[in-house]
């Protein structure tokens, strides 16, 4: 428990920037998804490294469970505080430290945004190009190992995350990684930390990989009959090569609330979006290869968005998708999935999906960032049906399984959180307890983000 004289202890610390606030705690403790609220017993706003280490060996000492927050996007419960403790909000942590424009590197505080950085860079040339749809944290991406739009070109955090600086369960404050675009010195602790969902430590600064800004970009749009031929346009496009720099699939049902929630005519029908960077000749070919591709496959409707103005709006709809598969069912919640599967395996797992959910009773849109492999299908519940939820966890299940059987993932993006530890074994095997031994081993009390993502303990 944080009683009085704790409280006024951390407070201090923070020079005043610890809560209580009622409205504060709600608003920390609720999740995107269907998981009940679990609100902190405070929430603290630090600025600065040193303010962090003060505060955890604070709570080190007095057991108290610490989680981190960014922007609060995720979706599988990573930042509910299921054992209390302390919310520690990176809000204030937003600036952007350094740009070498020479070296294309950026250090950032864990709360600023992508859209933050990324009008922080215009005048340099420079992007980053990490792209989950929600205005994210970078902290918070980092955490997830966050994906999206944009990794089937530009890769994800694990691999624009070039160093962090992150402070451990008792207060102590390490830095990993370097400058440098390789290193071969020692345990590779940034790859270890990012992906950890806040369980081994806080990160408070970020070291991160630019990239340029592409000389010409051309978005388009194309429809197709079915979803086997949609996601096989998809495989032919990947498996040549050709460099495209997204493509999203949405099934009939996420075009048809696309619609609704944009204003949009699409035909209703399974669609790909797509976005191809390079030179003004390079994005031609790229176009016309793409053309030629998915002409086999029988698409119609080949809409382009080249003025920038088109493709943001093009791009907002896509990243507002998962509100307007919501907005298909009055006050419904959702159960999210996020499987990734081998390229060549990826109709098989689509139709077989979508075949599942035809064969329930609840709706469940399917849409994602197919040229990797990630799908997700957005099952819509009735917040207090307890057979919809049924239902969905099981819709969930099958897919989990399908993913392992098809050699894919339970998780391309959103992480493991509370939601998806039940798969974590059937994954990982024995690999698993390795993570629960190095969770151990960093955080022995289990105060860092306490019931997630590794194996259940007792404390």
């Amino acid at each position: 428990m944080i009683n009085d004289t704790l409280f006024a202890e951390i407070s201090s610390v923070l020079k005043g920037r610890l809560t209580r606030s009622k409205s504060e705690l709600d608003l920390h403790g609720r999740s995107e998804t269907w998981f009940a609220p679990a609100p902190p017993n405070a929430v603290a706003y630090p600025e600065t490294t040193q303010e962090v280490a003060a505060m955890v060996k604070l709570c080190h000492a007095h057991d108290i469970p610490v989680i981190g927050y960014g922007a609060g996007t995720s979706l599988e419960g990573q930042t509910s505080a299921i054992r209390g403790g302390i919310t520690v909000d990176f809000t204030r942590m937003n600036s952007v430290i350094s740009v070498n424009a020479e070296d294309m590197d950026a250090v950032v505080g864990p709360g600023v945004t992508r859209e933050q950085l990324n009008i922080e860079l215009r005048a340099t040339g420079l992007m980053f190009p990490v792209d989950p749809g929600a205005n994210a944290s970078i902290g918070g991406m980092a955490m997830t190992r966050a994906s999206g739009t944009t990794a089937v070109r530009y890769g994800t955090m694990r691999d624009n995350v070039l160093g962090v600086t992150a402070v451990l369960a008792d207060g102590t404050v390490i830095e990993t990684g370097s400058r440098a675009r390789k290193s071969s010195t020692g345990y590779d602790l940034t790859g270890l930390l990012v992906g950890s969902e806040g369980t081994l430590a806080l990160v408070t600064e970020l070291r991160l990989r630019l990239h340029g800004q592409p000389e010409a970009v051309s978005a388009a749009t194309c429809a197709f009959d079915d979803i086997r031929t949609a996601v096989a346009a998809v495989i032919d496009t990947i498996q040549i090569g050709l460099p495209i720099a997204r493509i999203e699939f949405l099934d009939s049902e996420s075009v048809r609330a696309v619609n609704q929630y944009a204003g949009a005519d699409f035909p209703t029908k399974p669609h790909l979006f797509v976005e191809f960077h390079g030179s003004q000749s390079g994005v031609a070919a790229q176009v016309k290869t793409f053309g030629e591709i998915v002409s086999d496959f029988g698409a119609t409707g080949f809409e382009f968005a080249t003025k920038p103005e088109d493709r943001t709006a093009l791009w907002a709809m896509r990243h507002n998708a998962f509100y307007a598969c919501l907005a298909l069912k009055k006050g419904c919640t959702s159960v999210v999935t996020d499987i990734c599967v081998p390229i060549s395996r990826l109709a098989d797992a689509v139709e077989e999906t979508a075949a599942d959910i035809a064969a329930s009773s609840i709706a469940g849109p399917i849409l994602g960032h197919v040229g990797d492999g990630n799908f997700h299908a957005i099952l819509l519940i009735d917040p207090d049906s307890q057979s919809d939820l049924a239902q969905a966890k099981e819709l969930s299940r099958k897919m989990a399984v399908r993913a392992l059987e098809m050699g894919g993932t339970v998780s391309g993006e959103h992480g493991i959180g509370m939601g998806k530890t039940g798969y974590m074994a059937a994954e990982h095997g024995a690999a698993w307890d390795v993570m629960g031994a190095l969770k151990d081993a960093l955080d022995p009390k289990n105060l860092m983000n306490p019931g997630k993502l590794v194996p259940p303990r007792d404390s």
